[in-house]
This record gives structure tokens, sequence and C-alpha cells, in this order.
């Protein structure tokens, strides 16, 4: 499960860039590492959000911590590669050494039912976000003396649904690309790039903004209901955006390539492999249902 011995250890003074850093996992991340002294080059589709995440970085950085704040749509390739232009000119390099692809939606889980332009939205950040990023800055993660790549797929890049009762094609087949990517990289990079290393990060649930943000990147209206809906997911999770953070920081200093965060995804993970056959089948929802219970009551 671990690389070879030259895994990167230390953030200090190293260039980070996060994407989906105005909440979640991407602003735990940009705080943890920024109170090491990492410099952080950040994206988000809201300004006002990622406003709040520099703002706090900013107090807490050691002095001489650059921390630069870019919107970017992860989900449309050109303002992918101006982000890339503008955290290189903002940071005076050429290279970065670390890159978290983390941004996504939900959506649109219909193939069949939704519309295409929903289900190609959730598409293109999910997984396009991944991609174009990846593309736009390796030239710059190989131009640094050691780098690392961490893509965000998730439980459902192994398992593909949210049980029978509801279609999750749009991002579940994103993060199953997501996972498959960033496996095949690890071969890729080791033949041409061995001092860059990837690792992919599948959470369970995790208490984040995504309900909401899945809501406002699809343009739909943040109704009372949606607001309640989405307050609940964060609310409710058995794993925090600060513990998923440290989860991921430990994976990449250890070299781990996979990483799986919550027990949650941990006892998931585990069904699917005993019984792989009976993955998308009421009784094995039922069964997984009696064994996350426990791991829902955060008291």
């Amino acid at each position: 499960m671990l690389c070879d011995d030259d895994d990167m250890q230390d953030f200090t003074g190293r260039i980070a860039v996060i994407t989906g850093a105005g909440d979640g996992m991407g602003r735990s991340l940009a705080l943890r590492l920024g109170a090491e002294g990492c410099h952080l080059a950040l994206c988000d589709l809201f300004e006002d959000t990622l406003a709040e995440t520099v703002a706090q970085c900013e107090a807490i950085a050691p002095a001489g911590t650059r921390v630069s704040a870019h919107r970017c749509d992860v989900g449309v390739e050109s303002d992918v590669i101006a982000f890339r232009d503008a955290v290189l000119a903002a940071h005076d390099t050429d290279h970065i050494h670390l890159l978290f692809n983390n941004a996504g939606v939900g959506g649109a889980g219909s193939f069949v039912t939704d519309e295409r332009a929903g289900w190609e939205r959730t598409f293109d950040i999910c997984w396009g976000g991944v991609y174009w990023g990846c593309r736009a800055f390796l030239p710059a993660l190989m131009a640094a003396d050691e780098a690392h790549i961490v893509n965000t797929s998730s439980v459902n890049g192994f398992w593909a649904s949210l049980g029978p009762t509801h279609p999750h094609t749009a991002y579940s087949a994103a993060k199953f690309a997501v996972k498959g990517f960033t496996e095949a990289l690890i071969t890729d990079l080791r033949l041409n790039a061995p001092h860059v290393k990837c690792s992919v990060v599948m959470p369970g649930h995790i208490g984040t903004g995504i309900a909401g943000n899945s809501a406002k990147a699809h343009g739909a209206e943040i109704t009372p209901d949606v607001a309640e809906g989405a307050a609940m997911f964060r609310n409710l999770a058995p794993t925090t955006s600060d513990e998923a953070c440290t989860v991921i920081l430990d994976g990449v200093r250890a070299g781990q390539w996979r990483i799986l965060i919550g027990e949650d995804a941990h006892t998931l993970d585990q069904a699917v492999r005993d019984a792989p056959d009976e993955a998308y089948e009421p009784e094995f929802r039922d069964r997984l249902g009696e064994a996350l219970a426990p791991l829902m009551d955060r008291e």
C-alpha cells in the first residue's frame, strides 16, 4: 500500500494547490497546511466562502506564507488553464508540490430521466475537474523536486449506489473514473516522473456543505427545504472535514496511494468485497444499513 521511502514528510515552504477550498475538506486542508507554513493557491466557484477560507488561513499562517485566491469553475477546462496560469504568476514560480483535486458536486443522478445538461455538469466537475487539473498542473508538478497529486473520489467510486431506490449515475460514474485514473497514474508516474506520487481519496459521509453547494452549482434555488437538508447532511455526518483532513495528510506523508476516510467507508469497502454479486440488491442495502447505523450517532 505504500510508495517508496522518499515520501513527502514536511509541508513547510511547499506550494499547495487546492480546488473546492471554500468549504469542507478543501477549507480544512487549506487551514492545516497554511498553519504549517505551506504556501497556498486556493480556488472555488463561490468567491464569498473562498474569501472566508483565505481570511482564516492568513490569520493562522506563519509570517511569509503566501495565500492566493482564485475563482475557478473546475468543470470548464479553460477556467482550469487560466487558474494554473494565475497560480504560477501569483506565486512567481514554475513549480508546485501538492495538487489537491478536491472540488465536487452531486446531482442529476438518473441517466434515464434527468436532463443531459445537468448530468454532464455533475460529471464535468467531478471527473473533468480532476482530469483537467492534472493536465494543467502536471508540468509544474514535474518541475518540483518532489510532488504529490491527491484526487478525491468517493465510496461511490467502488459502490455506484445510494441504495436500490435512488439512481446515482453521474456522480458515481465520475468517481469511478477518478479512482481508475489515479490508480493508472501510479505506474505512469513511476515510469515517467518517479518524483511525483499520487493518491486517491475515498471518503464516506463527511460533514461538508456539498449538498447545498451542489444545488448552487446547478443554479437551483436554495429553498428552506434544501437548506435544511444541507444542514442535516453536514451536522449528522459521522466524520468531520477536519478529521478527514488529518487522514488525508497522514496518508500523503505515509505515501499511501489509497486513502479511505471514515469507518463507514471501511465498512462499505469490506461489504462490497465480501459480496460483490449482491452489491446492488435491496438485501445488501438493508444489511449495510444495519452495519452503519451505530456509526451515524456521533454522540
